[in-house]
């Protein structure tokens, strides 16, 4: 057992009940070896050589104990114990206790121990020798004196080292227990097989010991060449434990030596007062940008050399109590074991942005290294270790997706939180429902603002839930845009869709469907095979089918993009940009893309009455669209003013409440029968579509 894991320091909170135990352990040592000390009396300088130099080895042996492998971050082993124990078969108690003290004080003051702890660790062995002297008691011939050892002595000398261990093992987990806190339980079962075993070892040299001395006691020092060898063996193992907390490339602590240090950090700062400024600490996760490339283009041994440098870079840069670690691949985090506010996070990630802002020169090229960086802080955003590195990737990935460098997590950009995956499972059952299930699509028309024609309809999507009712199509996606359920609701978007083209196509009603595709559906070319499949299957014309993608999902992947847009236009399906200006396309995308029309976004559309900035935007829009050949369709037209104003400025197609608001699809007929184009109601201001 690891007598080492008091503190110097008193604990916080639980100072009264802790000394209280500590006085309670000594004083009971005491009652337990000072009478018998006392009685000893004269024997003490009768005792021969061997005893002494059991005493001198012991001491020696304890001024650097060795440490064992083992749960606890350090688990001591202290030789003396097997001298301790083979005094306490030949001379009885109080010679043990003189050895054991002896040995024990000289590591208290090599170490600095405060008197207190020096003090519970002597008592600690004290108790218990003292118990296994009790069980030792209960054969004969315990002192051993002749040498001789029967086996019915056996028995008993294993039970004194297993009653040794009990009262040692007890003694420090309830004063671990009582300066840490959790459970007794906890504290008690906490790496007792890797203690219990170096404990019964040298214990068990005892009784070799006692055999060595009746021979010679000049035996006794060869007892040090084994020990030598586990303290060796010790070593290598505590070498290699350190080892594999460290990363190997930059020499930085690894995924387990930060799980550690969170994890030790939380349990010290809940032992804090609850008005403590500093009862924080923040988890900052940072990938860097575009490394793939650097690996791709130029190696991976320049991508090596690179890693080593953000890692040195990031060493050198945070505060003297943080800890940097690497995580894996490009991904770094930062531990700040104390903070007062989420402030001073973000302070300390800018100082990581700015550290990493200068090109890094590798072989005379420079290289640079921008960085998404996420922050996650206890106890807001978690109390242990795994959930703060979630929502610490959470936030990074948020800041990689908005194109900001840092970001603090935040629950609604949290795509795996326990409320949003019980809302993708509900999807993911909706879908697998014949007949679509709660999930169904609504069309909306889109008129071509010249002739007043209905030349096809947007499909989008409807979901009723049948506890939280209608759920927001924003929500809809973002719950299913990062799982696999986004591919399984494409498909029934599909299929819903062309089918319903087929049957209006029966009736006479031949119209063209946009359908949104996600970023997701773009990574892969399965969508076209599918697609292609599909409209085989429904004998549906490529030509009847629009897909909508927006500038986001161009930017994500452009190159896998491109690929499969290609292959889409070659199927012959048009291709439209949505939300056109509110993302990232330049000029150079629209010459690169197949595409055949934008779409205004409807934020713009609206504010075009009463913001002359967003009436510009509009107007350039159709201007630039115009130039390059493509097809301007606006979305969000509420009222006449809007409707006339983009007719004058040369809009193509248009759809809002203006002309019609989403509809079920056996609504649609009915609606087209009574459509009359705007042009015409307004030669007939009473006329009951006039105001619809």
């Amino acid at each position: 057992m690891e007598p080492t894991s008091l503190r110097n320091s008193a604990p916080p909170g639980r100072r009264l009940a802790f000394f209280t135990y500590l006085t309670i352990v000594i004083l009971s040592a005491m009652a337990a070896a000072v009478p018998s000390a006392v009685q000893y009396g004269p024997k003490f300088l009768t005792l021969p050589f061997t005893f002494w130099l059991m005493l001198a080895l012991a001491c020696a042996a304890d001024f650097r104990p060795f440490n064992a492998t083992g749960p606890r971050q350090s688990v001591a082993v202290f030789p003396s114990i097997c001298f301790a124990f083979a005094a306490l078969l030949m001379w009885g108690l109080p010679a043990a206790v003189l050895i054991q003290t002896c040995a024990t004080s000289v590591f208290a003051w090599r170490t600095r121990h405060s008197a207190w702890r020096g003090l519970f660790n002597i008592s600690q062995y004290t108790l218990a020798l003292t118990f296994a002297f009790g069980v030792l008691s209960l054969g004969p011939k315990i002192p051993l004196r002749d040498g001789t050892i029967d086996r019915h002595q056996v028995v008993l000398i294993l039970l004194a080292c297993a009653g040794w261990f009990a009262t040692s093992h007890v003694l420090v987990a309830t004063a671990v227990w009582l300066r840490f806190g959790g459970t007794w339980r906890q504290s008690l079962t906490t790496a007792i097989g890797s203690e219990g075993l170096a404990a019964f070892a040298l214990l068990l040299l005892g009784p070799f010991l006692v055999a060595a001395a009746q021979v010679s006691g000049w035996l006794i020092p060869l007892i040090v060449a084994p020990l030598y060898a586990v303290y060796r063996v010790a070593g290598l193992s505590e070498d290699h434990e350190r080892l594999s907390l460290l990363d190997p490339l930059t020499g930085l602590a690894n995924r387990k030596a930060l799980f550690t240090a969170v994890e030790d950090a939380i349990t010290e700062l809940r032992e804090l007062p609850f008005d403590s400024q500093d009862r924080r600490l923040a988890l900052v996760v940072l990938d860097l940008d575009r490394f793939k490339q650097v690996n791709d283009a130029l190696g991976h041994a320049v991508g090596d050399r690179l890693l080593i440098e953000v890692g040195r870079r990031l060493a050198t840069c945070v505060p003297a109590d943080a800890l940097v670690a690497r995580l894996g691949g490009d991904e770094f985090a930062v531990l700040a074991p104390r903070i007062t506010a989420q402030d001073t996070a973000r302070d300390l990630a800018r100082t990581v942005a700015k550290a990493l802002a200068d090109p890094v020169r590798l072989d005379g090229m420079p290289l640079d290294v921008a960085s998404s960086i996420g922050i996650a802080v206890y106890p807001e955003h978690g109390d242990d270790f795994t959930t703060l590195l979630r929502h610490a990737d959470v936030a990074m990935y948020d800041a990689k997706t908005r194109g900001d460098t840092i970001a603090v997590y935040k629950p609604e950009s949290d795509h795996n939180s326990p409320a949003r995956l019980g809302l993708l499972g509900d999807l993911r059952r909706s879908l697998e429902t014949p007949g679509f299930g709660e999930v169904a699509l609504y069309y909306q028309p889109q008129v071509d603002m010249g002739t007043g024609e209905v030349v096809g309809v947007e499909a989008l999507l409807r979901w009723r839930h049948p506890v939280r009712g209608l759920v927001s199509p924003e929500e809809l996606i973002k719950v299913a845009e990062h799982s696999g359920v986004m591919r399984l609701l494409t498909c029934r978007v599909i299929d819903e869709a062309l089918a319903q083209l087929a049957r209006w196509a029966e009736g006479g009603m031949r119209l063209r469907a946009a359908i949104n595709v996600s970023v997701r559906d773009l990574h892969t070319t399965e969508l076209v095979d599918y697609l292609a499949g599909r409209l085989a299957e429904y004998n549906v014309s490529a030509d009847q089918i629009q897909l909508e993608i927006t500038e986001g999902a161009l930017m994500a992947d452009p190159r896998r993009v491109l690929t499969t847009l290609q292959r889409l236009d070659r199927l012959g399906v048009a291709l439209s940009l949505d939300d056109f200006g509110t993302g990232y396309s330049s000029l150079q995308h629209l010459r690169r893309l197949p595409l055949s029309e934008v779409k205004i976004d409807r934020s713009f559309v609206l504010g075009m009455s009463t913001d002359e900035d967003d009436a510009s935007i509009v107007r350039s829009i159709i201007e630039l669209a115009g130039a390059l050949g493509l097809r301007v369709v606006a979305e969000g037209v509420e009222d006449e003013r809007t409707w006339r104003w983009l007719v004058a400025h040369g809009c193509h197609v248009a759809q809002g409440w203006f002309y019609a608001r989403p509809m079920p699809a056996d609504e649609l007929p009915r609606w087209l029968a009574k459509y009359r184009p705007p042009m015409l109601l307004r030669a007939v201001p009473n006329h009951p579509e006039a105001a619809s």
